[in-house]
């Protein structure tokens, strides 16, 4: 029997791919307020001072900071009250030597004050006076001009993954829309005669088909346009046809596989027939999902994941994701939520392959455990009831219990 792949590791197997990405390139502009989690595709900076006046940081009184010099609860300074700083307006008053004006977080600073006393630092003497008890310096609780970002500051860079604080500050900024990459389009194919369509009830020998569903929400979860492109039989010429539409109409193919072998070689074979350099990988040191397929056709990836819906998702994870990250052209890939957990049992694995098992987190007095969830790759349910993945290296043939184990949360 010929040897069904060539192995090798996860870290091999991107290192394969990955000259063959390159960003979609395609751009469009959108509202400010509509683009979290879009790629910026061109750096902005900021076309105005923020503030663009001298603001109180908190509610108090607008001085000249030399009129409370050397001011205490024993010797105050006293300040005449010359007016109140309305809010959304111009300040419209000055102050002269010995004046004070009250003010409120986020005012304007009238002409001459320089600092702001707190309003806790003072007390009313009478209607038109104050004692200041403690002096300020220069400059104190007042926001000055251009101190959040000057004119002309670079404010996002082209690649950079759009953030809610990022959209305040370009709304704060008056900039209203922005050009970002289109979202990655990913089509989704799911091989196999014993599939059926979720609303379909299956005979006997056969199962519904929810990789496609898994998959698609992986995509949308981070900004690609999933196209589902329907159940293909276990036939060399409708799984072609399949994989030209993707082509055709996305910018990912992933070809979600049978378990059998000769499937697992189709799809290879289906891929190889479509363009050069066709199959780069085949094969990966990897626990879930051995038989993954990396390829690239005319500059295009795709993809042929194991049918096991845990296989399914971890590879895509692993391999799709860095890849709708790249071609939607963010510079650098979003950090997951990584916790450091507990092991509560041992994890074995064996050296030279890299082992995912799900686990489930629970915090026992203070501190956080992962109770591993140990199942075969074709069950569902053992993902549902997870709450991350823990990674077990190549060079390490297991993990103890009891020991700190990293956890990718979901």
């Amino acid at each position: 029997m010929p040897q069904l792949f060539n192995v090798v590791t996860p870290q091999e197997a991107w290192l394969r791919l990955e000259p063959h990405l390159s960003p979609i390139g395609r751009v469009e502009t959108v509202p400010a307020r509509d683009a979290l989690g879009r790629v910026l595709a061109k750096d902005i900076a900021a076309p105005s001072d923020l503030p663009p006046f001298p603001r109180s940081a908190m509610d108090g009184y607008a001085v000249r900071a030399e009129d409370a010099y050397g001011a205490s609860e024993g010797l105050p300074a006293y300040l005449r009250v010359v007016g109140e700083i309305a809010m959304g307006v111009p300040a419209g008053i000055g102050l002269a030597s010995g004046e004070a004006a009250l003010i409120h977080t986020g005012g304007m600073l009238p002409k001459n004050a320089d600092a702001v006393v707190m309003i806790e630092n003072t007390r009313d003497i009478d209607a038109s006076t104050i004692e200041v008890t403690r002096p300020v310096a220069k400059g104190e609780n007042v926001i000055q001009v251009g101190e959040d970002v000057e004119k002309d500051e670079m404010l996002l860079t082209s690649g950079s993954l759009i953030r809610p604080q990022d959209i305040g500050g370009l709304l704060a900024l008056g900039i209203t829309e922005v050009p970002v990459f289109q979202r990655v389009r990913v089509a989704l194919i799911s091989t196999g005669d014993e599939l059926v369509p979720p609303e379909e009830e299956p005979r006997l020998g056969q199962i519904r088909n929810t990789n496609a569903y898994t998959l698609a929400s992986l995509a949308l979860r981070i900004g690609a346009v999933p196209l589902r492109l329907g159940i293909v039989k276990d036939n060399h010429e409708a799984l072609r046809q399949a994989a030209v539409r993707g082509m055709r109409e996305a910018d990912i193919v992933v070809i979600s596989a049978g378990s059998s072998m000769s499937t697992r070689d189709m799809t290879a074979d289906v891929i190889n027939s479509l363009g050069r350099p066709g199959v780069l990988v085949h094969g990966v040191s990897l626990k879930p999902g051995k038989p993954t397929i990396l390829a690239s056709v005319d500059g295009k990836p795709l993809f042929g994941l194991p049918g096991n819906p845990g296989s399914a998702m971890i590879t895509f994870e692993l391999f799709v994701t860095p890849c709708i990250y790249r071609l939607g052209g963010c510079r650098q890939l979003p950090r997951r939520t990584e916790l450091q957990a507990r092991l509560t049992r041992n994890i074995p694995s064996a050296t030279g392959r890299e082992d995912y098992v799900v686990v489930k987190l629970e915090e026992r007095g203070g501190e956080l455990y992962a109770e591993p969830i140990f199942g075969k790759s074709n069950l569902l349910f053992p993902l549902i009831k997870a709450d991350g993945i823990a990674q077990v290296p190549l060079d390490r043939s297991g993990l103890e219990s009891g020991e700190m184990v990293l956890v990718k949360v979901f």
